[in-house]
C-alpha cells in the first residue's frame, strides 16, 4: 500500500512538532511584514519574536535529524543486498 515504510513512532513526532513550528514562524513572520509596511508600533516586538521563533524552528528541525539519526544507530536498518553485490558471471565462463 506503502511505497516507503513508515517513519519511527519518534522521528514522526519530531517531524510533526518540527511542521507545526515552522507554521507558527511563517505566520509569526507574516504578521511581522504587514505590522512593519502598515507602520505599527508592534511591528519591532514581533520581529523580535520572529528572531527567536527562526531560532526555535532551526532547532526542530535539528532535532528530527538527530532523532532519526539515534533511531538507526539503535534499531538498525533493515537491508537487503543490491544488485551490485551479487557476483555476476561473464558468458563463457562459468563457476565450478
Amino acid at each position: 500500500m506503502y511505497a516507503r515504510p513508515r517513519m519511527p513512532d519518534p522521528v514522526r513526532g519530531a517531524a510533526v512538532r518540527s511542521v507545526i513550528i515552522i507554521a507558527l514562524t511563517l505566520v509569526q513572520l507574516t504578521i511581522t511584514v504587514l505590522c512593519s509596511l502598515a507602520g505599527v508600533w508592534f511591528a519591532f516586538p514581533a520581529l523580535l519574536g520572529t528572531v527567536a521563533s527562526t531560532v526555535v524552528a532551526t532547532w526542530a528541525v535539528l532535532d528530527v535529524w538527530v532523532t532519526r539519526q539515534v533511531w538507526i544507530q539503535r534499531h538498525g536498518v533493515v537491508s537487503t543486498p543490491s544488485s551490485a553485490a551479487r557476483p555476476r558471471l561473464r558468458r563463457g565462463v562459468q563457476r565450478l
